[in-house]
């Protein structure tokens, strides 16, 4: 649709051999500018793009390569996002939400991602045929079909002992994330927190309450940032989170720099 609004507004017709390094640019710009979309926003579309390209390629349908070439790049963006520390993970899981079943349910969700560092597709779908010798998660994932072990936690443990393995029906990922911010609201996750995002090209930054932050993938960033600050390897982490580098690992949790000096002062390094 953004292409053929381009097209449309600057009187083009593209076919495959003029998505070239000259297009770029003014495609780029449109996007931003005229669209006013997020620099990751318009990544994402770049992405999505390369994607057809490369299939058409496949089918021989598409002869011109520009697109793989490095100036041709997906923009991506460091936005502030949010985990929740083992302090305010305990404040959720101890809270009487009794009153209100249909949050408790969701609460109970939230922590099992929160200590399995699963996606929310799988670990709402997590069944009884699933639990290996009553200690391990055994589940291939939806979104990569990888088969992933995940140690139980004794938290995940209680809440599967409450439901006797059988999980209750997840919702939809939306309303689990409206639910969440309710919980959050209700627990006390309220810091206000500083938040930044270039979308048109202009740098804008505003603050919110951190439960306005939170959303089901939260629990999955939750999940690496707080192994990784007990001192969980990285490469057993990524086993779970299905990173593939160090490197994308590392700019996927939250560890600030005086946290990750304080995670150093424990190495024998420094002792």
């Amino acid at each position: 649709n953004h292409l053929k609004g381009y097209c449309k507004e600057y009187k083009l017709t593209l076919g495959f051999q003029d998505i070239t390094l000259d297009l770029y640019p003014s495609f780029s710009a449109y996007l931003i500018k005229n669209q006013g979309l997020s620099n990751n926003t318009v990544g994402k579309y770049f992405k999505t793009l390369k994607s057809f390209l490369n299939e058409a390629a496949d089918r021989g349908l598409n002869n011109t390569f520009d697109y793989k070439k490095k100036k041709f790049k997906v923009l991506t963006e460091d936005v502030d996002k949010v985990y929740l520390n083992t302090q305010e993970l305990e404040m959720i899981y101890k809270h009487d939400f009794s009153s209100k079943p249909y949050l408790d349910k969701v609460r109970d969700l939230f922590i099992i991602g929160c200590y399995t560092g699963l996606r929310f597709s799988d670990f709402s779908e997590i069944k009884p045929e699933n639990i290996v010798d009553g200690n391990k998660i055994k589940i291939r994932t939806i979104k990569t079909n990888e088969l992933v072990f995940v140690p139980l936690h004794p938290k995940v443990k209680a809440i599967l002992k409450k439901y006797k393995n059988n999980l209750p029906a997840p919702i939809s990922n939306q309303k689990t994330n409206d639910y969440l911010k309710e919980i959050m609201k209700m627990v006390g996750i309220d810091t206000m927190v500083e938040t930044s995002v270039t979308k048109g090209g202009v740098l804008t930054k505003s603050s919110t309450e951190k439960y306005n932050l939170i959303s089901t993938h939260t629990a999955r960033r939750s999940f690496a940032t707080n192994a990784f600050l007990n001192g969980i390897p990285s490469i057993s982490i990524m086993k779970i989170t299905g990173h593939k580098t160090e490197k994308s690992f590392l700019t996927y949790i939250r560890v600030t720099a005086e946290q990750n000096a304080d995670k150093l002062l424990n190495h024998p390094f420094f002792n």
